[in-house]
C-alpha cells in the first residue's frame, strides 16, 4: 500500500509568537503549494492561535500540538484539553514523547488514556515509542517497542489504530546528534509494522504511517526516508530553521 509521507516539526519549548510568524512566512515560501507530502507544524501552546490563523490559508500544512491532558476538563491546573485544541483547528497531537515519559513520569497507561481521548475528539495522535541506549545495548529493543505498542494501543479499534501515526524515536538519538543508521531505523520500523499487524491485522498495518525521529537533519533525511517502512520524520532541532526543515520536506518528496 502506498502511504503518503508525513513530516512534522516538533519545536518543543522554542519560539515566541513573533518568531512563529516569521518562521511560517519563510517556510511557506520555501515549499510553495506542494502537497505530495503531509507537513505538520507543532509549535508551543502559546503560538497555536497565531499558527492556526496563518495555516488556515494554507492547504498543505497542518497544525499539531505537543501534548494534551488525559482528562476532558476540570480541576487540572496548567493542562490543555482535547476540546481546546480542536477549537484552534489542531489536527495532530504528539503523545508519549520520551521527554514526557522521562521528565514528567508519563506511563504507558496514561499515554493510552490520552490516545483514546484524542481519537474521541477527532484528533490524530503522533504516538511516540522508543528504547533507551541501555535497553538497546541489553538487546531489549523489540521487547520495549512491543510493550509500548500493546499498552499504548490497548482498547483502540482497527480504524483508530490505522489513523494513528507512530513515531519511532530511539531515546539515545534525540537531541544528541547521534542518529540510528538507515538500516537500524528500518529494522525497528519493520518490527513495529509486524507488531501492529499482530494487534490489528494486515490491512491496518499496511495503512499505518510510521515516522522516524531522532536527530533528523537535511544531511540524513533522504537516506532514512527511502527505507520501505519509514513513512516520514518527526523533526526536532532541525525544524527550528525554516530552510533546513524545507529541505527535509523536499527529501520526502523525492522518496514518496
Amino acid at each position: 500500500m502506498k502511504r503518503k509521507k508525513i513530516i512534522a516539526a516538533n519545536w518543543k519549548m522554542n519560539k515566541t509568537t513573533g518568531e512563529t510568524v516569521a518562521f511560517l512566512e519563510s517556510f511557506l515560501r520555501e515549499i510553495g503549494d506542494e502537497d505530495d507530502v503531509e507537513v505538520v507544524i507543532i509549535p508551543p501552546f502559546t503560538a497555536l492561535q497565531k499558527a492556526s490563523d496563518i495555516l488556515s490559508r494554507s492547504t498543505n500544512v497542518k497544525l499539531g500540538a505537543q501534548n494534551m491532558s488525559y482528562a476532558k476538563s476540570g480541576a487540572y491546573t496548567g493542562e490543555i484539553s482535547a476540546e481546546m485544541l480542536r477549537d484552534l483547528f489542531v489536527r495532530y497531537v504528539v503523545l508519549g514523547h520520551s521527554e514526557r515519559r522521562t521528565l514528567f513520569g508519563e506511563t504507558d497507561e496514561i499515554i493510552n488514556q490520552k490516545l483514546q481521548l484524542a481519537h474521541e475528539a477527532a484528533l490524530r495522535p503522533i504516538f511516540c515509542i522508543g528504547e533507551t541506549l541501555e535497553e538497546r545495548d541489553a538487546g531489549k529493543v523489540e521487547e520495549v517497542l512491543e510493550r509500548q505498542l500493546r499498552r499504548g494501543l490497548e482498547g483502540l479499534d482497527g480504524k483508530a489504530i490505522g489513523d494513528t501515526v507512530i513515531a519511532y524515536e530511539p531515546v539515545w538519538a534525540i537531541g544528541t546528534g547521534r542518529t540510528a543508521t538507515p538500516e537500524q531505523a528500518q529494522e525497528a520500523h519493520a518490527f513495529i509494522r509486524r507488531t501492529v499487524e499482530a494487534i490489528a491485522g494486515k490491512t491496518v498495518s499496511d495503512k499505518i504511517r510510521i515516522q522516524y525521529g531522532g536527530s533528523v537533519k537535511p544531511e540524513n533525511a533522504a537516506s532514512l526516508l527511502c527505507q520501505p517502512d519509514i513513512d516520514g520524520a518527526l523533526v526536532g532541532g532541525a525544524s527550528l530553521d525554516p530552510r533546513a526543515f524545507a529541505e527535509i520536506v523536499k527529501a520526502g518528496l523525492l522518496k514518496k
